[in-house]
């Protein structure tokens, strides 16, 4: 009997084509001619990673409505919003990284979130998600862009040194981002030949 097209694996690295077989938990498949990871027993139910991308979307929701942090000196306060931070680097004529901080910080990671829950709600469904290959593309692409841990420790480090001259308050935007930043790295751990797995299982 001729093995079926969804039983194959091919190596992405030497073309190896190899016979799927069912995993246990924490097992991992390597390739025999180059060792490669060829994919891995998941640790998340569909179920599951829709859920942390819905957590996903409402932590970044919540990150980018609150202020991050409040800064008190003689009796005046000054909180902003991480979209009210870009908007003022812009105005003191830094386009460049209001740009980047615009993409990086918000765009890329909103992207992300979205169209993993898109993906994941109608596989959840048992449907096709509407423009499945030019989204999977996408989050292929995006994924090293998104940057909220690095904003997330750069603005820990910037707390830290104002401390002495601002009393500074931590406002729920800053925990929100850091809450997003744990968030993020779970929904990018996401496997997306994992994904392609649960299309197959679920249409086809």
């Amino acid at each position: 009997m001729e093995p079926s097209a969804h039983s194959l694996v091919i190596c992405e690295h030497c073309d190896a084509v190899h016979r799927k077989h069912e995993l246990a938990r924490g097992e991992v498949a390597r390739c025999v001619r180059c060792q490669a990871v060829l994919y891995r027993r998941p640790w998340l139910s569909l179920d599951s990673m829709f859920a942390l991308a819905l957590a996903a979307a409402i932590t970044f929701f919540i990150a980018n409505v609150w202020p991050i942090v409040t800064l008190e000196l003689n009796g005046h306060a000054s909180s902003a919003t991480l979209w009210q931070a870009i908007v003022a680097t812009w105005n003191d004529g830094v386009g460049v990284v209001s740009v980047l901080a615009a993409l990086m910080l918000f765009f890329f990671p909103m992207l992300q979130v979205l169209l993993f829950g898109w993906v994941l709600g109608f596989l959840r469904a048992g449907r096709l998600p509407p423009g499945f290959i030019p989204i999977m593309r996408v989050l292929h692409a995006i994924r090293p862009w998104s940057m909220v841990e690095v904003f997330m420790l750069g603005t820990l480090v910037a707390v830290v040194k104002v401390g002495d001259i601002f009393e500074v308050i931590l406002q729920p935007g800053i925990w929100a981002f850091a809450a997003l930043t744990v968030l993020l790295a779970l929904v990018a751990s996401f496997d997306v030949r994992r994904i392609w797995l649960l299309k197959r299982e679920c249409c086809g």
